[in-house]
């Protein structure tokens, strides 16, 4: 197995980094990914103000997932918890004992390309790893490149050196994104779930009011909350309510707002899920207390309270968003079925759930909570209450 690994201070990640790591991905048919984020650079302090080194370790997986590779990319703690300054050849023993039968590559960019001979260890740097270095463009770098590869061959016979261009890699240091995002700019050259974590958690000076995030800011603020696979359907989930409360009158900067937010504790287990209903007072009945999907939408609701300042009318939409209930609200009625019949949905009778969607608003939420009796039972699970309630209510029984 072939294993990139791709350390730095990561302060913060940013689509250069991610395009960087894609690029050499790529070219040398890796299999695995590792993102390794530093506790101390050996080269230089941190700048004052920085996140925590597990803030950076957050940041830079979030980063991880945008690049698409499921489990094949891991970000790894391990120099989180060495003292001292990180040094690259301690890490790379660290890898190869973990992985001692597989072939290590690590990735840096140019600056660190070329200063390679000067760092702690270099003979085991590459004695255990090849050396993949990347530059924004090949013709600009090739005879500095060419000379530093002829150095290290030099010095080192059996070093695996491959270098290469990354045409249209974002230009920006992290030090001027820093000095960006503190003027309240330079979203645009992070990925949008990481750029959302920065706004959450008030990093690099941006100090934004959580409880009035435009929507250019709440949604990857609410996309920082999710794992990577869910950010498509909430993401549609949005797009349909806004489509749902333009057609049928419901408030569209409500309807945005609860549809970004609805799955905002999704990726939560039972443990932390129980912890929250906890801390927030959310009381359970039997059902609740054994099934995990049905209580991120309770969680959710009050992390969206809590964290976001949503009125009552958003936080009842995140609520009820998985069960229903007797008696619906038009913003509870828009969420449940978007979050239903978004466009990253596919089960059959999706389309017809739709077409009803559209032709009445109460017959489309008929429709999709028997639908929702029918999945339950056909896996043997049993059906929420509030569910069927919501069901008799809307036949008049």
């Amino acid at each position: 197995m072939r294993i990139g690994v791709y350390g730095g201070t990561f302060n913060p990640p940013h689509l250069g980094h991610i395009a960087a790591a894609r690029a050499v991905f790529e070219t040398l048919k890796l299999d695995r990914l590792l993102l390794v984020p530093d506790r101390q650079p050996p080269h230089k302090p941190l700048p004052e103000g920085s996140p925590s080194p597990e803030q950076r370790l957050e940041l830079t997986r979030l980063s991880g997932e945008q690049l698409g590779l499921g489990d094949r990319v891991e970000t790894l703690d391990l120099e989180l918890h060495r003292s001292g300054p990180s040094y690259t050849a301690d890490t790379l023993r660290a890898v190869h004992e973990r992985y001692p039968d597989d072939e290590l590559w690590l990735l840096m960019g140019t600056d660190m390309f070329l200063t390679l001979h000067t760092w702690h260890e270099p003979e085991q740097i590459l004695a255990l790893a090849g050396i993949a270095a990347f530059s924004r463009s090949q013709e600009d770098t090739e005879e500095l490149f060419s000379r530093q590869r002829e150095r290290l061959y030099r010095t080192y016979p059996s070093a695996r050196i491959f270098t290469l261009g990354v045409p249209g890699m974002v230009e920006i240091s992290s030090t001027q994104l820093r000095e960006l995002l503190a003027k309240g700019r330079g979203g645009q050259f992070l990925a949008p779930a990481v750029y959302g974590a920065v706004l959450r958690d008030g990093l690099y000076g941006t100090g934004e009011d959580l409880t009035r995030l435009p929507p250019e800011k709440l949604r990857p603020t609410a996309l920082s909350f999710l794992k990577h696979a869910r950010i498509p359907h909430v993401l549609g989930t949005e797009q349909e309510a806004v489509r749902l409360a333009l057609r049928y009158g419901a408030d569209v900067d409500r309807a945005r707002t609860a549809a970004l937010l609805h799955d905002c504790t999704k990726r939560l287990e039972m443990d932390e899920q129980l912890a929250l209903c906890a801390r927030y007072g959310i009381e359970l009945d039997e059902l609740e207390q054994q099934a995990l999907k049905l209580l991120h939408a309770k969680t959710g609701a009050a992390v969206a309270r809590d964290r976001f300042g949503v009125d009552d009318e958003i936080y009842s939409a995140i609520f009820w968003h998985t069960t229903g209930h007797a008696d619906m609200t038009l913003l509870e009625k828009v969420i449940y079925l978007a979050d239903y019949i978004e466009p990253t949905r596919s089960f059959p009778g999706v389309d017809a759930l739709r077409a009803a969607c559209y032709e009445d608003l109460d017959k489309g939420l008929l429709m999709g909570l028997e639908m929702t009796v029918e999945e339950m039972k056909e896996r043997g699970n049993p059906v929420h209450s509030a569910t069927l309630a919501a069901i008799e209510y809307l036949k008049g029984n």
